[in-house]
């Protein structure tokens, strides 16, 4: 099988979250101890987590983050605070245990995996490091693409495989996060072709650039636009002109899990334009997603109402690495708690509310 049919096989396999679940879920919902609705959003999450497993007795015991890492050419272009140089470098962090995700992963109780799908660097063999790269870092988007289709088929089916290998494993919950030095700005060039969106009204700091770098960064993305707008005429022409080999990574990540039917929650900026890559390319997968939180980043806000999402959390991050991914996992799996653990009216001696009329 050839890595494309291999990719067309996956899309088939993905099919929409059974819906005709809705009115017995909810009446599970409704008959829990309380008020009907007085838990709010947290009986909407029950609600999408158990119409993704397909279960109505839904199981969240294990859970993993993902965090895909790779460089960006554009990053010569000046568009970030920082030098390219800084992504090894959080790479070893990270599987040294010393990074914001590493906290936050162990806080949820959720295990990590680092993979560098596309870093410009040799990793030893080490614990906690999964190596799938496809390349040393992707083209500069403002001179040309930023991968071939192949390549980003490459990293998209690295993603998917480590999706499914999760959940042979037994994880019922995933996570997605990044590192990558630049990636703010192939990101906004995805966003602004995939959901015609001006790239100007999204362009934002990354890593903290101040206002002169940023009006560069925003030409910096017009011309990668120009520069490869010819290749942009499918989901997969977009994703591998504009991005980079963890977002393309991410977004087979997420049509993996949706395979699957295991949950995935999408981090901030980033990752979501991993998952938006995946809801072109197929949109029965918006149906296993949580958008974990609104990232501080400059046009996140845009997007998620453009797509009629609605994060779960609100918390000024920008980090990336699958910091809220895993902030919000703990929201989930409070909420599918609520729903196998709590009593019904129906089994407890407890009194419903009285019918107005009487």
């Amino acid at each position: 099988m050839t890595l494309f049919e291999e990719f067309e096989s996956l899309l088939a396999e993905i099919r929409p979250v059974d819906r005709s679940m809705v009115p017995a879920v909810q009446a599970h919902l409704d008959d829990l101890t309380k008020p009907q609705g007085s838990l709010g959003r947290l009986e909407e999450i029950a609600m999408s987590f158990v119409l993704a497993t397909g279960s109505t007795v839904p199981v969240l015991e294990k859970k993993k983050i993902c965090c895909f890492a790779a460089d960006h050419g554009v990053a010569a272009e000046g568009v970030s605070a920082f030098p390219a140089e800084v992504t090894p470098q959080m790479v070893y962090n990270m599987v040294g245990g010393g990074a914001a995700i590493n906290v936050l992963s162990r806080h949820a109780g959720a295990d990590l995996d680092v993979v560098d799908v596309g870093v410009n660097h040799d990793f030893p063999d080490t614990a906690g490091l999964v190596k799938r790269k496809v390349g040393k870092g992707s083209g500069n988007i403002a001179c040309g693409p930023a991968m071939s289709e192949e390549e980003a088929l490459q990293a998209l089916m690295h993603g998917a495989r480590l999706a499914r290998e999760a959940a042979s494993a037994g994880y019922h919950l995933l996570g997605t996060g990044e590192m990558g030095i630049a990636n703010t700005t192939p990101a906004t060039a995805l966003y602004a072709v995939l959901l015609g969106i001006d790239p100007d009204t999204i362009t934002g700091r990354g890593t903290g650039i101040e206002d002169s770098r940023l009006e560069h960064k925003k030409a910096v993305i017009r011309k990668a636009i120009d520069q490869n707008r010819s290749r942009c005429t499918s989901p997969l022409g977009t994703l591998s002109a504009l991005g980079g080999f963890e977002i393309a990574a991410i977004a087979g990540f997420v049509l993996g899990a949706a395979a699957s039917r295991v949950p995935v929650v999408v981090d901030g900026f980033i990752s979501s334009a991993g998952a938006v890559a995946a809801m072109q390319l197929c949109p029965s997968v918006s149906g296993y997603l949580f958008f974990s939180h609104l990232s501080n980043e400059q046009g996140h806000k845009i997007v998620m109402r453009q797509l009629g999402a609605r994060p779960l959390l609100d918390l000024d991050l920008r980090l990336g690495e699958g910091t809220g991914a895993a902030l919000a996992m703990q929201v989930i799996e409070a909420s599918v708690r609520l729903y196998r653990e709590m009593a019904t009216f129906s089994s407890a001696n407890v009194s419903e509310k009285s019918d107005e009329r009487s």
